[in-house]
């Protein structure tokens, strides 16, 4: 037997001799990360973002119990040999122990800096070996809990951990950067590392003004901005920070200037001779959204430290943060967006809302509220009267940006909104999503106009300004640009 687990918040259980789906365990409410059978194949764990783990009995189909205790997203769970225990590595960086005859938490581990993306028990099931997106695998004592020792040599977050049958040995791997490990387990030493292909997710697309270029990120081991022609799809140039990673581009209306964001800095270059003019300083904090004023006076920038700061661009300084302790983001900031005239900002974040700041005095127009999950990505308008913005929840919201007031929900997508655009007529809307497809939709109604397909999660959607092209980017690398009409 196979088990799958689905965005979709189900769990599949297939003959994998015949290839037939045997049945389907629905329980969760939102996508499932991770399964796991124990070793007598009676019971099944799965590990999900609505945050519990379920334990499902396989001849019936039915939920045994839910296991509540973690705060975030369980990424890993995995049974220990005997099956009296279960581990669960989570997003709240934490991994716990669960008696599996009492439903009950026997400890939680605590020592990572960041999520847990991989737990795995050895096979006496007296050690579990964690990885996590702080690049560490962390191994553990079972019966006391505490940690025996950390291996450092990964560049990027551990996605999975595997003991040996024998215990001595653990693999790790990171799909970042492209590399799996394997260690030796009683003195934690590096063995031997295998070298691959990091996964380079194509992250904010945007496309200059006269529709003749198009800038994107890769998130790699190596921090490039590639630049394409449009029309005949050919590569221009990159630009390179081999130190560094992509998160965020923005190009200047005029198409001189490009920004590219990355973990603790801002770079400005000019694209004509690819030359870097200045670096911002970022205060050691990913960059996860940038835009520019269309006067191209004024740069924000958005962070895990939840607040929005304003460069100028001419200078480079600060000019000040929007946010922090009183009226800010309570969680880290995913998206801002200028309105055309530059006297406003819109920001969206982790914590679910959506604000509106003055940019002349820097205080908050209008909190929205309205999403129940983390918002991905905001728009305004060219005639600046509407925002978009768009959601883990799968839905797009449509705001009056005079009364702060909700319009409409627009719903079709089955996976989270990664991004969303107007046209610049402001009479349409392109949305991306996880679910693999980009919708366009009409301001004026809410319907869906059209549904495209792209190969993988869509991480971006941009449009040219004149209207004539859409482009989107996904999780793979790949880049499709349709001609729209």
């Amino acid at each position: 037997m196979l088990a799958s687990g689905s965005w979709d918040g189900t769990i599949k259980l297939w003959n994998v001799q015949r290839g037939r789906e045997i049945r389907t365990l629905t329980g969760h409410s939102n996508s499932v990360y991770s399964v796991a059978f124990s070793s007598d194949g009676q019971m099944l764990a799965s590990g999900s973002w609505d945050k519990t783990i379920k334990l499902w009995n396989l001849q019936t189909g039915r939920e045994i119990c839910i296991l509540n205790g973690h705060s975030d997203l369980v990424h890993s769970v995995a049974f220990s040999n005997d099956g009296q225990m279960l581990g669960s590595g989570s997003w709240d960086k934490t991994i716990k122990l669960w008696n599996l005859q009492t439903g009950r938490e026997i400890r939680t581990l605590t020592g990572h800096s960041n999520s847990v993306y991989s737990v795995a028990f050895s096979s006496d099931g007296q050690m579990l070996a964690s990885g996590s997106n702080d690049n560490t695998i962390k191994l553990w004592n079972v019966q006391t809990g505490r940690e025996i020792r950390t291996l450092t040599g990964h560049s990027d977050g551990v996605h999975s951990v595997a003991f040996s049958s024998d215990g001595q040995m653990l693999a790790s791997s990171s799909y970042c950067d492209g590399t799996i490990k394997l260690w030796e387990v009683g003195i934690g030493r590096e063995i031997r590392t295998i070298t691959g292909n990091a996964t380079r997710s194509v992250n904010p697309i945007v496309i200059t003004s006269d529709g003749q270029m198009l800038a994107h990120g890769l998130s790699s081991v190596n921090g490039n901005v590639n630049l394409w022609e449009v029309g005949t799809r050919r590569k221009i140039c990159t630009l390179t920070d081999s130190n560094n990673y992509v998160y965020s581009v923005a190009i200047s209306s005029d198409a001189r200037m490009l920004a590219s964001g990355c973990v603790d800095n801002i770079r400005l270059w000019e694209i004509a001779t690819t030359r870097e003019i200045r670096t911002l300083t970022h205060d050691s904090r990913r960059v996860n959204s940038i835009a520019i004023s269309s006067d191209g006076q004024i740069l924000a920038s958005s962070s895990d430290d939840n607040t929005i700061k304003l460069w100028n661009v001419q200078t480079g300084r600060k000019i000040r943060t929007l946010g922090g302790w009183f009226g800010g983001h309570s969680a880290k900031v995913n998206s801002v967006a200028f309105s055309s005239d530059g006297q406003m900002l819109a920001s969206g974040s982790d914590d679910n809302t959506i604000k509106l700041w003055n940019l002349r005095t820097g205080k908050k127009i209008h909190n929205l509220i309205g999403h129940s999950a983390k918002v991905n990505s905001v728009a305004i308008s060219s005639n600046g009267q509407m925002l978009a913005s768009g959601s883990n929840d799968n839905t797009i919201k449509l705001w009056n940006v005079k009364t702060g007031r909700e319009i409409c929900t627009l719903t079709g997508h089955s996976q989270w909104v990664s991004s969303i655009i107007f046209s610049s007529n402001g009479q349409i809307l392109a949305s991306s999503s996880g679910d693999g497809t980009i919708k366009l939709w009409s301001v004026t109604t809410g319907e869906e106009i059209h549904s495209l397909n792209h190969f993988d999660a869509v991480t971006s959607v941009a449009f040219s300004s004149d209207g004539r092209w859409l482009a989107a980017g996904d999780y793979c690398g790949n880049i499709k640009i349709w001609r729209h009409r």
